[in-house]
């Protein structure tokens, strides 16, 4: 073939290539337009023909809220009256009472106070039962409705009736504030060397916070030779302050994650910018499943760059970016714009949200499809499902009476008993609930009618249902029978199997009530597995080396 005739055909194939990709667009925009026609007409006959009367913005906040809820769960719309919901998420502040409550059944609880709040200013505490607010009474609103009248603009004035537990009815009239929700929740040593601090979000401010958390947990602890930064729980945040906080423990220079997507001009890289506040602590970071995002940022990049471990449970796999967009008429959209990559060039994002199952059920990405990376010092990571921890430990399970404890609030309500009856804190150290007060709890128990199924009588209860559909029930019933008292008996014995689990429970919950959250945290970290496991790995400085070392190879070479 003449070169003529090549040239000629090469630019006859790149003129159809245009051609189609012009048409293809072009079909694109137009498919746009029609669905937007179809909808505009059917929103217009939903509101002059449907039988009732309808509300115009709901019937079209419900239709862009299942556009989005069609693509993923972060991909978001916010309208006028739903941004105080997206500025809490990124600065933890929020404009209310400083409480939070539970509906249970008509009654409307009050389950936890935050310090210097309104709320605990007005002497209102956990337990207490909001009767009515603003004249209304709380049993014919949902706990969405309740939670509207709580928020609001700080300096305005809240009126509300409160029941207390072990006092009379008063009325209250409560000035809204802006409560501010500290993302570095709790900060002590787990150790006599080793720090710990626990942050819950990241949202505006937290990098700062954490360096000055850090640096006097420093200063007051000389011999400190280890930190724990506890990311469990936390659902993450602001991209920029999960940088931010990394960079506090890697070299400047250092990648900490990049992003990629469809709109090229976004993608980005995001190096430790600033001056780091330690390189060299021995570092553990620990998640689970509950952590999230921002979380995960900080961790893969702590894992991939081998600045330190990761202790706990895989994380959960959120490797997508969301931002927001300002739309008409003060509503605002958050979309899921990127993906995020690990410095090691992974993506942890467990579930493909592009893809479904013939079921409609979400496609968690397999093991098979997962592929391996490395780490700076070469130890294999993997993508496609979380962090995964350098050393793992069991998540802890509630036994059956623990559970039925925490689930019928009787936890709860023997430590608003045990409050009342003990006003004066105990000291600002960890709590031991005393024997006399463990056996006045079974006697609140009794009181209260307490029961529970365990697991062995569901099994039985299963077992019997099966029985009498194959009509042998009459014929085992006296075994039925007497397996039933021995069970009886056995579960009156299960406060004093479980009681060490039992008493963790009721010293962490009587605790959050002199000192709130940070109580019930710094009450637990004597007795919680996976803290202890990263203070032990901490503390015996070659089992942490040997978990940052690669594996040997068959030659010896690493």
């Amino acid at each position: 073939m003449s070169p003529v005739k090549r040239r000629t055909q090469v630019i006859g194939c790149a003129a159809v290539l245009l051609c189609v990709c012009a048409f293809t667009q072009g079909d694109k925009y137009f498919q746009m337009a029609k669905s937007l026609d179809i909808m505009a007409a059917v929103y217009r006959d939903l509101n002059v023909y449907y039988v009732d009367s309808v509300d115009p913005s709901k019937l079209m906040k419900n239709g862009i809220e299942a556009m989005t809820q069609s693509l993923d769960p972060y991909t978001y719309y916010y309208g006028e009256s739903d941004l105080g919901d997206l500025n809490f998420q990124t600065t933890g502040k929020y404009g209310g009472v400083g409480t939070a409550i539970r509906k249970e059944g008509d009654s409307v609880v009050v389950t936890e106070v935050y310090d210097d709040a309104p709320f605990y200013q007005a002497g209102i505490r956990p337990g207490d039962e909001i009767l009515s607010l603003e004249g209304r009474p709380t049993q014919e609103m949902s706990l969405d409705e309740v939670s509207d009248y709580l928020k609001g603009d700080p300096g305005t004035t809240l009126q509300l009736v409160i029941r207390h537990p072990f006092g009379d009815t008063a009325s209250y009239s409560v000035v809204r504030s802006m409560v501010d929700i500290r993302s570095v929740a709790y900060a002590g040593m787990a150790s006599d060397s080793v720090g710990y601090v626990k942050m819950i979000q990241f949202t505006e401010g937290v990098a700062v916070e954490m360096k000055k958390t850090v640096e006097k947990l420093k200063k007051a602890h000389p011999g400190m030779k280890g930190l724990i930064l506890d990311l469990r729980g936390n659902p993450g945040g602001l991209l920029n302050e999960a940088v931010s906080t990394a960079n506090l423990f890697l070299a400047k220079g250092d990648t900490v994650l990049s992003t990629r997507g469809r709109v090229a001009n976004w993608n980005r890289v995001y190096r430790a910018d600033a001056e780091p506040l330690d390189t060299h602590i021995p570092l553990a970071v620990l998640t689970n499943s509950h952590s999230a995002s921002a979380s995960e940022i900080v961790a893969g990049a702590v894992q991939d760059l081998d600045r330190g471990i990761i202790v706990g449970q895989r994380s959960f796999g959120k490797g997508l970016v969301q931002t927001t967009r300002d739309l008409p008429y003060h509503s605002r959209v958050k979309i899921t714009t990127a993906k995020y990559y690990t410095p090691s060039g992974r993506c942890i994002q467990a579930i493909d949200y592009a893809r479904r199952s013939r079921d409609g059920s979400l496609v968690v990405i397999p093991d098979s499809l997962k592929k391996d990376f490395f780490t700076r010092d070469g130890r294999l990571v993997m993508d496609g499902g979380g962090i995964q921890p350098d050393r793992s430990v069991e998540p802890h399970y509630l036994s059956h009476v623990a559970s039925a404890l925490e689930a019928q609030h009787l936890i709860f309500d023997y430590a608003t008993l045990y409050c009342h009856e003990h006003p004066t804190p105990p000291g600002d150290s960890t709590f031991h609930l005393a024997e006399a007060d463990y056996q006045a709890f079974g006697r609140f128990l009794k009181s209260r009618n307490f029961t529970y199924k365990s697991e062995t009588e569901m099994a039985l209860d299963e077992l019997h249902a099966s029985a009498a559909e194959e009509g042998y029930a009459g014929k085992i019933a006296p075994e039925f029978a007497a397996l039933s008292r021995t069970l009886a008996q056995s579960k009156e014995d299960d406060l004093e199997v479980h009681k060490p689990e039992i008493v963790r429970l009721l010293e962490m919950e009587i605790m959050s009530r002199y000192y709130f959250q940070r109580g019930r945290i710094r009450q637990d970290i004597p007795t919680d597995p996976v803290v202890r496991t990263a203070v032990h790995l901490l503390e015996d400085q070659a089992a942490y080396r040997r978990l940052l070392s690669p594996p040997a190879s068959i030659d010896g070479q690493r």
